[in-house]
Order: C-alpha cells, then sequence, then structure tokens
C-alpha cells in the first residue's frame, strides 16, 4: 500500500469584500475504490458563521460553509493521508459490449454510483454520437477492456493539453472539433462517448500524484487536482479508472475526491458570494508519499 500525505490550498481575494458567502466544498478524500482515507483536517479563515458536513447522492463528504461577516479574503487548507492499493484492473476479463449494456440495463442499485444513475445525461454532459463514434474506433480491433484503454490513449495522443482553452460552458462538441482542453474536458468527452454505447460512466475529481524531471527537486505546490473517468464494466469486474489525459488505466498515484455525472456534480468549491467586484484565486497542491512529508505536516496529521 501506498500512503500519502496530501496538503491543498485554496485561496481568493476579493475587491471590494464579500459581504457574506456561502460555499459547498467537496475536497476530502473518499474511502473506497482501492483507497482509505487515514486522517484529515480541514481549515478555514475567516472562521464560518456555520459549517456542516454530509454526504451528497454520490457520496462524497460535502462540507457546507457560511460566512456571514464581511471578508476580503477567504482560505481553505486541507492536510489529509490516504493509503492507496488497486493494483491493475483485468481489463481482458471484461465481458462483450454487448453483455455490459444489457447487465447495465438490468442493474438495480439504488445508490448514487449504481450503474444505472450514471448511463444518462447531467448536467454539463449528455451522451453523444460524435464523441460514441470516437470511442468505437478504439473498440472495433478487441475486447471491451483492452479497448477503453486504446481509447484513453487517442485522446492523449489526438488532443492537445490547452490549459485556458476552455470552461465550463465549453461543450464536447467544440472539444471533438479543436481537439484542445484540459482533463476535465477529456474526461468529459469521454464520458459522452461511453454513456452513447450504453456504458455507464461516472466523472471523479481528485489528485494526482507527479513526479519532477530526473535530477530536479520537487517544486511545492506543483502537483495538481486532476479529472478522470470511471467505466462500469460489468457485476464482476465493476468500475474501472480510465485517465484520457495521460493514457492510462488509474493506479496507486490517483486520489479520488468526488464521483458524480460530470463536474457540475464534484467541483471542488461552489456557492454563491454577495459583492459588487471581482476576484483573485490561487490553488496549490502537495502529495507526497508519506515516508517524505515536511516535518511541518507532522502536527496536522499525525494522531495527539
Amino acid at each position: 500500500m501506498m500512503r500519502y500525505d496530501i496538503r491543498l490550498r485554496i485561496g481568493y481575494d476579493y475587491a471590494p469584500p464579500v459581504r457574506d458567502a456561502r460555499h459547498v466544498l467537496r475536497l476530502t478524500p473518499r474511502t473506497d475504490r482501492g483507497q482509505t482515507l487515514e486522517a484529515a483536517r480541514l481549515v478555514i479563515h475567516p472562521t464560518p458563521s456555520e459549517h456542516r458536513v454530509d454526504h451528497c447522492f454520490f457520496g462524497n463528504r460535502t462540507e457546507h460553509v457560511l460566512l456571514r461577516a464581511p471578508h476580503a479574503s477567504l482560505s481553505v487548507t486541507l492536510m489529509a493521508r490516504v493509503g492507496v492499493a488497486r493494483g491493475l484492473p483485468a481489463l481482458d476479463t471484461a465481458p462483450p459490449l454487448c453483455e455490459v449494456v444489457e447487465a447495465a440495463a438490468l442493474s438495480r442499485g439504488a445508490d448514487g454510483t449504481a450503474p444505472a444513475f450514471l448511463s444518462a445525461a447531467g448536467r454539463l454532459v449528455a451522451p453523444q454520437a460524435d464523441a460514441g463514434a470516437f470511442i468505437r474506433q478504439s473498440l472495433s480491433a478487441g475486447s471491451l477492456g483492452p479497448g477503453l484503454l486504446a481509447a484513453a490513449r487517442a485522446i492523449r495522443d489526438e488532443f492537445a493539453y490547452e490549459p485556458g482553452f476552455s470552461d465550463l460552458t465549453t461543450s464536447v462538441t467544440t472539444v471533438l472539433r479543436e481537439k484542445r482542453g484540459v482533463c476535465q474536458d477529456f474526461a468529459h468527452l469521454m464520458i459522452a462517448g461511453l454513456r452513447h454505447l450504453g456504458i455507464p460512466a461516472a466523472y471523479v475529481s481528485g489528485f494526482l500524484r507527479t513526479e519532477p524531471p530526473d535530477g530536479a527537486p520537487r517544486v511545492e505546490g506543483a502537483d495538481a487536482m486532476h479529472a478522470w473517468v470511471e467505466a462500469w464494466l460489468g457485476p464482476d469486474l465493476g468500475w474501472v479508472g480510465f485517465d484520457p489525459t495521460n493514457g492510462c488505466v488509474v493506479e496507486d498515484g490517483h486520489i479520488a475526491v468526488a464521483i458524480g455525472r460530470d463536474y457540475a456534480d464534484v467541483a471542488p468549491v461552489a456557492g454563491v458570494v454577495t459583492t459588487m467586484g471581482g476576484q483573485a484565486a490561487f490553488h496549490a497542491v502537495d502529495v507526497v508519499p508519506q515516508t517524505e512529508r515536511p516535518a511541518a505536516w507532522q502536527a496536522a496529521l499525525d494522531p495527539r
């Protein structure tokens, strides 16, 4: 098992100050999908007037925060420790596409990650024929499991990673036409194609462990929040993660935070602020093996 210590820092500066605000935070890693949340601490400044924690329909830990006093800035810091032991999925054991589609139609699970709830349109992404045709190209030459990995690799190879190109209004059609985007866009593209083919698919937000170039030191805050896809490959294999940005299956360097139909269900920070001005935002992520964690993190995560 790999154990990671994670630090996420998110900040907002407002001009003029915000009079009051309500936020919904989805920042704490899940315990499932081959990972276990072992410790977590969330610090919000200024201190909220109200702070309530629950779990949404999809099982994501959700923090509801109310700030009644005027404030010129907001900072959120998450410290968490997660153990991850997924192993590689047995992709060759996936049943044929027709059997997955039939099993999904017959499934009767009642929780938010049951196939039935991740087969149709979400708020941002619907099944899309052109995306389905793109995914099907990778399925024609082999079995379903390796074919979906080939589809993830095709997105990595054929699409340019271009920060700033897209926003929440960017459609799958635009991403397909322009052949560029970021991890959110590539996940939406793959989901739209899978669902068109009848394969249940989930959007996953989380953290990705990255490595500096050989010989280079780690840069503080240089890891990333990330997005990938889970496809349901029948009742035996279940949900399998694919990362279309990196063209790989999800392994022990991926740490899931929230699962939903698309980004709208899993946004790390959402809500409403009352202000007349704009805002500047900042975020930084560190994902460090527990054996390499900075000494300053010890007090935040170790039992007292």
